[in-house]
Parts: C-alpha cells; structure tokens; sequence
C-alpha cells in the first residue's frame, strides 16, 4: 500500500497489477475531501440559484440541496475521481496509453462526511527488451521510370481533372451521391450522411464495394444499379477494427437514396497541359515524371521501414495490453490514413484502403499496436525530437501530393483532430531513418526485389 503524504488529508493509493500492460489504481478519497467538494458545489449553486418565490442567491440552501441534489453530487464525484487519478498518476509517475477503465463506477456514490472508495483500471506502457538495431540487413528497391509508367500516371491525372457526365442509371465505375443511413439490428443509428458518394464496383472490382467506409464482398450484387430516386438497403456484418466501438462485430443495415448518378469522363492531354499552364504536352511529362521520382523515392523508403518493422515485431516480446480500445484501434487507422497520405495514393484509394484495413484480422491490429510501444521506446531511448518546423515541412509535401493548398490540408488535419497523428508519423520515420543510417543496406532491382519479398512472405506465413 503506498499512501501519499503531501498534506494532512491525503488520499489513500494503492497500485496494483491487472494483467499485461495494466494496472489497477484503487482510491480512497477521506471525508473531509468528500465534505469539502460538496459544500464547496453547494456554496457555487446557492450564490446563482433562483426559484420561483426566491431571489437569485437568496434561496435556503436546505432547498437548493433538495432541488439540486443529486446533479450535485454527480458532478462532485466527477470532479473528485478526475483529481484523484490525475494526482495519483502524477505521483506514481504511471504512463498510461488509452482510455482508463472504471467498471462500477457510475454506480457510487458520495455522501457527506463519509470517505469514497473506488478502483480504475489503466493501461501503461509495457515493458520490455529491445533486439539488437546494428546492423540490421534491409533490401533497397531501385525503379527505373518508365514512359509506360509516366502514361499511366497522366492517365490517373486525367481522370482526377475531368469532368462529370450525368447518367440515368448505374453502370460499372459510376459514382452515386445519395442519402446513407446506418444502423444495427436493434435500431441504433450510428451514421445518418446526405451527400454519400458509392462507386458501383468495376469489374475488376470482383463484386467488392464501400460504403460509409465498410468494406462489402458482395455489394454490387446488393446495390444493383440504382437510379436517382430510388433506395436500396445493404446488409453488412460490422469490421472487427472498427472506429465505433458498438460497430464492431454488429449486424448492420445501409440504406442508401441515390439522389444522382454520374459518370467521370477523363480529360485529354491537350486539356491537361491548359488546365497546368504548361507550354506542352513534353513539359507535362516532364514535370509528371519529376513528382513520380520523388513519390518514387518516398516508396522505397517505406519498403525499407516496412522490413525495419518486420525485424523490430519479429525479435521483440512484449505482453500486450488485453484490452484494444476504441481510441487505440482509431489511432492504428490514422497513422495508416496518414501513411498513405504521404505516400501520394490518391484519395478514393485511401478510403478502399482504408475499408480493407478494418476488416484486418486482430492479429494484423495487434503487430500494429507492438509496433507503436516498439518505435516510442526506440525514440526515446535516441531522444528523437519533432519541431514545428518540421510538421509544416510534412503537411506541404502531403498537401503536394494530394494537389490542395498547405493551408487548406492544415485545416482539414485540425479540423479531424490528425494533428498529433502527423507529429507521430514524422517522430516514426525519423526514428526508422536512425536505424536505417545503422542497417546493412543491398540495393536490388525492383523484379528481383519483388520477387525476394515474395518469398519471404510465404515463407513468413508457412
């Protein structure tokens, strides 16, 4: 039991495990602290409470406890049990990761001149031992670009810059803007979008289709080709990743109103070149082939962290949290929604990307999180810092990929909360690049390559 002692009524403390990675936090809270906090909430209400036959600030505190009461008392407890783990954390210097858990809590409650009792359970960061990081053998693609491959990326371009056709009804690789509502099979609604957009699967696609981010193996089967009007209902079964956590596993109903179905009807070159500004169709390529080089360069350095995190997962034990929390699988899809972002996939990729990432298995979620305990410790242990500078630099080459403003990208990052997310990502690769700077590094070309980490894929897996 350790007890803190920096006044005369101090709360009681005793840190406990509770499994891999977790502790349990139990409080006393004394009765004095109890007594004071609701006297205290009492005093605040009385000075502005007004009732009919009262003055504001002039109503008997007797009556302002009876009418008040319980709300009191709810928000006292709140406030106590907040400074109480936050003072305990501070001072067990606890370093937590996710959301506490406080299991019958809700249930207590605090009375006047009696202490409060209660437990919380946290997760911390685990403990463990690092492989070694000299030395580690990492195979380094190099691409030879292509005319081939600059065709194909003006014809991606041209898609991105064209225009839309309206269509009466749904064809394959048309795009249907409708009203989509979410559901489970008790009735809770977990979204409700007008201005949906679904792509009816092409036929490359075998069947699979997204909507509001679920991932659905039969869904052109089940959309069919829908008119602007009508309304077609998608059953899918909830991604075992998902962000919600009331999602995952649950028995869902979309339905979905097309409002219009459109067609993308790709831009020629001409059009491209006066869309840029460029002199002509030979600049156009030039400058194509310029951004690829550098997307290019951005790949191979994501093939070499992917074999640096390969090594790191493979030679480290770690006893993982139990719980994966809502909090921990949302970060988990952020850093791979910024990964991509930096990587220059374009945006509808993403979102099928991003789809497929939470129907991964909890194995696949579960490398993701020990990757994560692996690369903060790395960091910290060779004090990788992250500057201001250094975020705005990352948002300007994203914002470069994806053809917006950097202002307009930093907006929409604050907006979704990703900021903190970028910050991880930049402390991630730096910390990746200091490893690579210590790794044993043979170049290959990208057939040879290819094939190589084929091999040790299976290999991985048999």
């Amino acid at each position: 039991m350790a007890e803190t002692m920096t006044q005369e009524q101090a709360n009681k403390v005793e840190i406990t495990d509770a499994g891999p990675a977790a502790k349990m936090v139990s409080i006393e809270i004394p009765a004095a602290t109890v007594s004071g906090k609701i006297r205290t909430s009492l005093e605040t209400i009385s000075a502005e409470a007004a009732l009919p036959g009262f003055r504001k600030g002039k109503v008997p505190r007797w009556l302002v406890e009876k009418r008040f009461g319980p709300a009191l008392k709810k928000e006292a407890k709140t406030e106590l049990v907040t400074e109480a783990l936050n003072k305990a954390v501070e001072e067990h210097k606890l370093r937590i990761v996710g959301e506490p858990s406080a299991a019958g809590l809700s249930e207590l409650e605090i009375e006047d001149g009696k202490p409060f009792k209660f437990q919380v359970e946290v997760e911390v960061l685990p403990e463990f031992d690092l492989p070694t990081l000299e030395g580690i053998e990492v195979k380094k693609p190099i691409v030879e670009m292509s005319d081939e491959m600059i065709n194909d990326e003006i014809g991606k371009l041209a898609v991105n810059e064209g225009s839309l056709e309206s269509r009466e009804q749904a064809e394959g690789g048309d795009y249907i803007t409708g009203h989509a509502v979410m559901t489970d099979d008790k009735g809770e609604e977990f979204y409700n979008l007008k201005g949906a957009v679904v792509q009816k699967p092409a036929a490359d696609k075998a069947g699979k289709g997204m909507i509001l981010g679920i991932l659905v193996e039969d869904f052109d089967k089940q959309l069919g080709s829908p008119k602007p009007g009508e309304t077609v209902t998608i059953k899918a079964k909830g991604p075992d990743q998902h962000e919600v956590e009331k999602v995952r596993g649950a028995k869902l109903t979309i339905t979905f109103k097309a409002d219009r179905v459109d067609r993308i009807i790709a831009a020629n070159t001409e059009q491209l070149v006066g869309l840029f500004g460029f002199e002509d169709e030979a600049k156009l390529r030039e400058v194509v082939k310029s951004r690829m080089t550098q997307r290019v360069q951005g790949q191979q350095q994501s093939v070499m962290h992917q074999q640096l995190a390969r090594h790191l997962i493979e030679g480290t034990k770690i006893d993982l949290p139990k719980r994966m929390s809502t909090v921990q699988a949302a970060r988990t899809l952020e850093r791979r929604r910024l990964e991509l972002m930096y990587r220059g996939v374009d945006a509808h990729k993403i979102e099928e990307h991003m789809a497929e990432l939470r129907t991964a298995s909890t194995v696949a979620a579960t490398r993701d999180l020990k990757l994560f305990f692996i690369l903060h410790k790395i960091a910290e242990d060779m004090k990788i810092r992250v500057d201001e500078i250094e975020v705005n630099q990352r948002i300007a080459q994203m914002a470069f990929q994806r053809n917006v403003r950097p202002e307009q990208l930093r907006s929409e990052l604050i907006q979704s909360r990703q900021m903190q997310g970028v910050y991880q990502q930049i402390r991630d690769h730096k910390t990746l690049d200091a490893l690579l700077n210590k790794a044993s590094v043979k170049e290959l070309p990208a057939e040879e390559f290819n094939k190589v980490m084929t091999a040790q894929g299976q290999e991985a897996r048999a």
